[in-house]
């Protein structure tokens, strides 16, 4: 077979030889299939460079684009294949003429998707704390970033019925007649939906966060906040779904925000050791200054004796720990109590308990022995009637 490879140059018509036309298409395939080999390789060796910076945006920059990018080689690669075979083609296809705007969409797409996976590397990167000395809140990042993908696929996708030959205008207020519709129909999901934002504004709890509700049977960490629901993992391990509109008229508590924990315990000792309360509240007291895990300069410490219990003098004392873990509070508190057990005992002194002391008076000190004789005698006759 003798080719004449000028005629590989050129763009082939109805009259093209098959074999010349078929190696013309091969070679299309050929290099897209190359260039996209080529460009993995520069990507790669780019990715080894960009990690060496401190920027956060090239990073999210290249990792948005490594398959979009790749796409658009792709797709520029199948046009010129279809439109090759549209030349060579003797009869009209409707499917050749739907080829620049299957094009169009595709390359719509490609953007779409290059913006949705920059937000999600942006948002990844900016509540990473390997990577940012403040670390952007997950919530808000959350909240920002779905805002920016949601805003995205609807430009995409109107700018997809654009390109289709569809009004804009003409969806746009179907959309705003129908959307009363649809508002009201779907109020409850609207409320979750503007519960979300103000949970994601206003900020009340975080991912991570220990919340509590003293009106509704709501305690545990918060798990995952959405635009609907937001899960909360109780501490018997049990997901608890919350609707979002809950949260704009419950009363909740975050304890996880506490700056310090509060003891705050009554101990009582006998009556016998009155004499030794101020020598145990000064002791115990200088305790809690000395404690290096309280914090007595910055927040109240009180300790003193309070009140006369029905078997025990009463002292108390109020005073807040550094730490807001629950476990390791509980093994301060321990310590404290331990230490006051010991201060009590140092000074020779007893807790109480409950107690109740008879004191029998005798008639014989009060009254002449044949008067008390008497009214025995007539307080027997009168029980034995």
């Amino acid at each position: 077979m003798n080719w004449d490879w000028n005629q590989l140059l050129q763009w082939p018509n109805v009259e093209t030889p098959t074999d010349i036309w078929l190696t013309q298409l091969f070679i299309i395939v050929l290099c897209t299939v190359s260039v996209n080999f080529i460009l993995m390789r520069v990507i790669d060796v780019l990715d080894r460079l960009i990690n060496k910076t401190e920027t956060l945006w090239d990073d999210a920059l290249l990792e948005a684009a490594r398959i979009p990018l790749r796409l658009v080689f792709w797709v520029i690669g199948l046009s010129i294949s279809v439109e090759l075979l549209q030349a060579v083609t003797e009869q009209a296809n409707e499917l050749f003429d739907l080829a620049p705007k299957v094009r169009q969409i595709a390359f719509i797409i490609i953007i779409a998707m290059f913006l949705n996976r920059f937000i999600s590397y942006t948002e990844k990167n900016l509540i990473d704390a390997s990577r940012m000395r403040k670390p952007m809140d997950k919530s808000t990042a959350a909240a920002v970033a779905k805002l920016l993908r949601v805003s995205v696929i609807i430009t995409s996708l109107l700018i997809i019925l654009q390109t289709m030959g569809y009004s804009v205008s003409g969806v746009l207020a179907f959309g705003g007649i129908g959307g009363m519709a649809v508002a009201f129909a779907a109020k409850d999901l609207l409320a979750n939906f503007f519960g979300g934002m103000m949970v994601y504004l206003d900020k009340p709890f975080r991912i991570g966060d220990w919340v509590r509700s003293p009106d509704r049977s709501i305690e545990g960490t918060v798990e995952h906040i959405g635009w609907r629901l937001t899960c909360i993992r109780t501490f018997d391990q049990r997901p608890l779904y919350i609707p979002n509109a809950m949260f704009t008229t419950v009363v909740l508590e975050n304890p996880s925000r506490m700056f310090n924990r509060r003891i705050n315990e009554k101990i009582g000792i006998r009556y016998d050791d009155w004499q030794k309360m101020p020598g145990i509240v000064a002791e115990v007291k200088q305790m809690l200054i000395d404690h290096e895990e309280l914090e007595t300069d910055s927040r109240t410490l009180i300790v003193n004796f309070d009140s006369y219990g029905a078997s025990h003098l009463e002292f108390f004392i109020y005073t807040f720990t550094k730490t807001t873990q629950w476990v390791r509070y509980h093994e301060i508190k321990q310590d404290v109590l331990m230490k006051i057990m010991a201060i009590v005992n140092e000074h020779g002194a007893e807790f109480a308990f409950p107690t109740r002391t008879l004191h029998l008076v005798s008639h014989n000190d009060d009254h002449p022995a044949t008067g008390l004789e008497n009214d025995n005698t007539e307080d027997a006759q009168h029980v034995h009637r």
